[in-house]
């Protein structure tokens, strides 16, 4: 049975760090299910010297931070073996990197390897990601890879761009300690004939009544979309939350036959547009509607079980002919449930797409999918 603190297929992202034969094996596999579901090339390579300094203080997620007195350490690598021996606590990286004017446009995505234990990533000040849990409910991650999608029109063309992690290490070795650290592009990227993302409306809690077209959203906050929920400013906030857009049909697809891609959400979710129901993923009928904000809603083992690996999965969804208006305004509506750590619509694109586009991205993209199983992740790496 699962703990209450581990999604299926993270089962060895535990609070001990486990010395075992099988723990090498185990992460290959889980590294490769993380990262299969897009087939990524690298651009930059991140590797070699970043500024580092012990503490912590959150000015230094700025750009605009001074950290010419940090000293330089080698990434990847353990601090304790760069001057910092016996060293548990927080620390911070930051690296400055050129970005060039090429790269506007590109699904991207920053990969860190692996950190212990825990971090909160940063580019250019906005906090765009985390693994683990910092105390005082700290939950180790040393074991889990970060791949981290980079929000679209974040980074600066033709400047310097920086990224600033922040890390907690409980015991033995810490840092961005090894992996090769990177941004990397998608080579088969979906572009969606009419961009969704965005700022939506978000509110936490859980009424089938915001999937009306027609509701007042006051009271309701403006988030990014794509993005973790949690980097808009629902830290540690488990269970249901709604996201709303509200937007005019391009009249250039009226003649199309239509799919709204919703890119990856964290855990499962209903999709509702103008106020119907046009798909779901995961299993909602354990899901009670009764519960307020800000109160438990772990179910235990059948929601895991419902949603095992759901959050590593595309979301596509076809439009029923006529649903979607070419003149006024439209509604999505999208009930999402998160039983821990990450939450929301996280990593794009979103928009709608023609079924012609998708059937000609969607093979490629499902070959590498279908290895996000990790048994057949197991399978591909021995074959």
């Amino acid at each position: 049975m699962l703990a209450k603190s581990q999604k299926p297929g993270d089962q060895f992202a535990t609070r001990m760090k486990p010395m075992t034969l099988l723990l090498p094996l185990t992460l290959l596999i889980v590294a490769a299910a993380a990262t299969f579901g897009q087939d990524l090339k690298t651009v930059l390579d991140l590797r070699g010297r970043w500024k580092f300094e012990v503490g912590d203080d959150m000015q230094w997620a700025e750009p605009s931070f001074n950290d010419k007195d940090w000293v330089s350490l080698v990434v990847p690598s353990q601090w304790e073996t760069q001057g910092f021996p016996g060293y548990d606590g927080y620390a911070w990286y930051r690296k400055t990197f050129f970005v060039p004017a090429d790269w506007a446009g590109k699904r991207l995505y920053l990969d860190l390897g692996y950190i212990d234990d825990v971090d909160e990533t940063y580019i250019n000040g906005r906090f765009v990601a985390f693994t683990g849990l910092f105390p005082p409910v700290y939950e180790t991650a040393y074991g889990n890879p970060r791949l981290y999608p980079i929000p679209m029109g974040l980074l600066i063309p033709g400047k310097d761009n920086v990224i600033a992690v922040r890390v907690y290490d409980s015991e033995m070795g810490g840092g961005i300690v090894k992996g090769k650290i990177s941004i990397k592009e998608d080579r088969y990227p979906l572009t969606p004939d009419q961009n969704l993302e965005g700022i939506w409306k978000f509110k936490p809690g859980d009424n089938l009544a915001w999937s009306r077209p027609n509701l007042n959203e006051a009271g309701w906050k403006p988030v990014n979309v794509p993005a973790f929920w949690e980097t808009e400013g629902l830290k540690n906030y488990n269970g249901a939350g709604w996201y709303r857009l509200t937007f005019k049909a391009s009249p250039e697809l009226q003649n199309e036959h239509l799919i709204l891609f919703l890119g990856k959400i964290d855990d499962f979710e209903e999709v509702y547009l103008n106020g119907e129901k046009i798909g779901k993923s995961g299993s909602w009928k354990e899901v009670r509607n009764d519960v307020p904000p800000g109160e438990s809603y772990w179910l235990g083992e059948e929601i895991a079980k419902g949603s095992s690996n759901e959050y590593r999965k595309w979301r596509a969804y076809t439009i029923p002919a006529g649903l979607l208006k070419f003149s006024g305004k439209n509604v999505i509506a999208v009930r999402v449930f998160d039983y821990y750590m990450h939450g929301g619509i996280y990593s794009g694109p979103i928009g709608l797409v023609t079924r012609e586009k998708y059937m000609k991205w969607e093979p490629k993209s499902k070959k590498s999918e279908d290895r996000s199983n990790p048994w057949k992740a197991l399978e591909w790496i021995f074959n």
